[in-house]
């Protein structure tokens, strides 16, 4: 049989001279498209899915999140295997689709089922993971000054430095790790929400509805906000420092609360600043 090969060889040098130089061209394309890294990334095509609850325990979480997530992810196009660990306060499922799906079309058919999963009322919604794997870089900062606070700081990384590198091509997430913060605490004295017959319920809901937000321009101050509230154009609040309009946010904020009324009609309401300490 091997005499046979080498005597139609010699009698179609023509034929294996073409074929020879066919496999010569397509192994350098193929070696010059072929992608080289010193550690390749073998991990499949996933997408991970994080829920946070911080009051409910794991086999809560098990019960009322991972699993109708799962139930929501049935019959995905190219899915393979679902996973899912549930710990204290934190369910995430990872779902795992064929080698070769496109991970934004995989994410987009997450997207449209997570719409669809019934989670229990009052739980935040599952949100989806960076599209990153495992094997992706990651760049490690930290902000220090002599002149601000861990608060200020805080501030600084949340609100100016990291939008700035969400826009950096290639980054696929930033996360924030340590500082203080920025929260106002409004600590009410039992006896003064006697004193008023007001509840601990009324004071919530209060401070919840004066938290929603509204269209722009201004508002026009009435006489259940306090008459000393400071009114600025949003052109000329674009005008002031950085620092300085950090400073009066935080200032009117704090005022704009503590001037909050609680209660029935402007007559009978009355303000936060009056039952806390």
């Amino acid at each position: 049989m091997l005499n046979a090969l080498i005597d139609a060889s010699l009698k179609n040098r023509f034929v294996v001279i073409l074929l020879a130089g066919i496999l010569v061209a397509l192994g350098i394309r193929a070696a010059r498209e072929l992608p080289l890294d010193a550690f390749p990334d073998t991990t499949p095509v996933q997408v991970q899915i994080n829920t946070i609850a911080p009051e409910l325990s794991p086999e809560e979480m098990e019960r009322q999140i991972t699993f109708p997530v799962e139930q929501a992810l049935g019959g995905l196009k190219a899915l393979e295997e679902v996973r899912s660990v549930s710990k204290f306060g934190l369910s995430q499922v990872v779902a795992i689709f064929a080698d070769g799906t496109d991970i934004y079309f995989a994410r987009q058919q997450i997207n449209e089922r997570l719409g669809e999963a019934q989670l229990p009322e009052g739980i935040q919604r599952p949100t989806m993971g960076p599209v990153a794997t495992g094997l992706g870089e990651v760049y490690h900062y930290f902000l220090s000054s002599q002149i601000y606070d861990l608060t200020e700081l805080r501030s600084l990384q949340d609100w100016v430095v990291r939008p700035r590198l969400r826009r950096v091509p290639g980054v696929a997430e930033v996360n924030s790790w340590g500082g203080l913060a920025k929260q106002f605490e409004v600590r009410a004295e039992p006896s003064k929400l006697a004193k008023y017959k007001l509840t601990l319920d009324e004071v919530i809901k209060a401070l919840e509805e004066n938290n929603k937000n509204v269209g722009g321009e201004t508002a026009a101050a009435s006489s259940s906000v306090a008459a000393s509230a400071v009114q600025f154009q949003n052109r000329e609040l674009a005008m002031l420092p950085s620092e300085l309009l950090h400073a009066l946010q935080a200032r009117n904020l704090k005022r704009g609360i503590a001037a909050l009324c609680i209660g029935g009609g402007e007559a009978t309401a009355i303000a936060v600043e009056r039952i806390t300490h």
